[in-house]
C-alpha cells in the first residue's frame, strides 16, 4: 500500500504509514526566517531550494509531510508551481500529504475547495487536507463527501494550540457542550465503524495539557501540533491524549527544519523525533 494508492481510505493508509515509519508528521513551511536561516532568499529560487531539499530528504522514510499552503501562496503562481510539484514527489517518495490550508466556506465555495485539493488528477491533490469547521460543521458536508469518494481524509479544527483558539472552541453551547466537543463529536459519527481507524480526524494542540474532559476517541487520527519549538515533548503525549494517543499524529516542524539545509541532519532529527514518539505512544 503507498501514498500514491488511494483504493484503500485515508485512514487506513495512515495506520499503515504510522506503523512502518513511524507516527511523525513534519511540516514543510518554509517562512521567511527559516529561509534565511538555510543562506537562502526569501524569493522563488529559495523557496525552490528549500522545499526539494526538504521532500528529498524526509518523503521516503517519514508517514507524513504537511506543507502549508501559506507560506508557498505568498509567491503566487510561482510558488504554488513549486507546491504542486512538492506534493507530487512527496507523494511518489511514498509519503503521505496533507495540506496545510484550513479552508472553511459554504456551498459551492467550500466544494470548489474541495475540488482543489481532494478531486484525483487535480495539480494539488492530498491525501489530506486541514478544514476550518466554524461555519457550522454542516458547512464541510462538500469535502466531507469528496474525501469519501477521493479515498482522502480531513483533519478538522477541534481544540487547536493557540491561545486565542480557547474563545470559540471553549465556548458552551445551549445543551451544555463545549463547541471543540461538538465537533470532536461529529467526527466520532463520520468515523463509526471504520477499521483500523477513520479517515476524518481533529487538529488537537499537544500543549493543552489535560484534556481529560473530552472524548478524543474518534476512531480516528488526531493531528497534534506542538511538539518541539511551541514547548510540548513526546512524553507528554500520554498525558494529554489519554487512551487515544495511539492515533496521534504529532506535527513537528522547526524542530525538524532548523537542521537544514544538510540533509542527513534533517534525516536525523525526523528520526530521532519519530522514534521518541514511538516510545511515548507505544502501549506497556
Amino acid at each position: 500500500m503507498t501514498a500514491a494508492d488511494t483504493t484503500a481510505p485515508f485512514g487506513a493508509r495512515l495506520r499503515r504509514a504510522m506503523d512502518d515509519r513511524g507516527p511523525l508528521c513534519v511540516g514543510i513551511d518554509p517562512h521567511a526566517s527559516l529561509l534565511s536561516d538555510w543562506g537562502l532568499s526569501d524569493d522563488i529560487a529559495g523557496l525552490e531550494r528549500f522545499t526539494r531539499t526538504a521532500v528529498e530528504a524526509l518523503a521516503d522514510r517519514v508517514a507524513v509531510l504537511k506543507p502549508q499552503s501559506a507560506f508557498f501562496e505568498r509567491f503566487g503562481s510561482r510558488g504554488i508551481a513549486v507546491l504542486e510539484k512538492a506534493v507530487g514527489e512527496a507523494r511518489d517518495a511514498g509519503a503521505l500529504v496533507l495540506m496545510d490550508a484550513k479552508r472553511g466556506d459554504i456551498g459551492s465555495t467550500m466544494a470548489a475547495y474541495a475540488e482543489t485539493y481532494l478531486r484525483k488528477g487535480s495539480p494539488l491533490f492530498s491525501d489530506a487536507l486541514t478544514v476550518s469547521p466554524y461555519l457550522g460543521y454542516g458547512s464541510l458536508k462538500p469535502a466531507v463527501d469528496l474525501a469519501r469518494e477521493s479515498g482522502s481524509g480531513l483533519f478538522v479544527l477541534a481544540l487547536t494550540s493557540n491561545p486565542e483558539g480557547a474563545e470559540v472552541q471553549r465556548a458552551v453551547r445551549e445543551d451544555g457542550r463545549s463547541i471543540g466537543a461538538t465537533m470532536l463529536a461529529h467526527l466520532a459519527e463520520e468515523n463509526a465503524g471504520d477499521s483500523p481507524m477513520g479517515s476524518f480526524g481533529a487538529v488537537v494542540g499537544a500543549t493543552l495539557g489535560d484534556l481529560s474532559s473530552f472524548d478524543l476517541d474518534i476512531n480516528g487520527p488526531l493531528l497534534a501540533p506542538g511538539i518541539g519549538a511551541q514547548g510540548a515533548t513526546a512524553a507528554d503525549l500520554p498525558a494529554v491524549f489519554g487512551p487515544a494517543v495511539r492515533h496521534v499524529v504529532p506535527n513537528v516542524s522547526r524542530g525538524v527544519l532548523r537542521h537544514g539545509p544538510d540533509a542527513a541532519a534533517l534525516r536525523t532529527a525526523a528520526a530521532r523525533f519519530a522514534a521518541e514518539i514511538a516510545e511515548a505512544v507505544t502501549p506497556r
